[in-house]
């Protein structure tokens, strides 16, 4: 078990990195690990301000997680338009939405049960 918790530290460290390499906005990281019903171990939140950058940012996470952590996304869904585009590693979940769209759909109140970090840039 304690391999695969290293496993999705390194994993969550490259998404970040990627993240804000294209400079995403308020990114968030959800542990749902002590939920009961929980789909993965964590939830990575974002938005970008375009439908370019939201692409930038998930070309860049798909680019830094196979780099660093030897991993290629499980399905990818969101690329037709980029207003929300979902990027499955498993036990990781990167949401990269568009700004208006992250508002509109609130994820992180669906999970406010769940411990919600917000993540800095370590690069600034």
């Amino acid at each position: 078990m304690k391999k695969r918790s290293d496993e999705a530290d390194v994993l969550l460290k490259s998404v970040v990195k990627g993240i804000f390499e294209k400079k995403g906005h308020n990114v968030l990281k959800i542990d749902l690990r002590k939920l009961e019903n929980k789909i993965a171990d964590y939830f990575v939140i974002c938005h970008g301000t375009s439908a370019t950058q939201v692409d930038s940012i998930c070309d860049s996470v798909e680019d830094t997680v196979r780099k660093d952590a030897g991993e290629k996304p499980l399905h990818v869904e969101g690329l037709e338009n980029c207003y929300w585009v979902l990027v499955d590693y498993g036990n990781v979940i990167v949401h990269i939405f568009l700004e208006e769209y992250r508002s509109f759909y609130s994820l992180e109140s669906l999970w406010a049960d769940a411990e919600i970090e917000a993540m800095k840039d370590k690069i600034k």
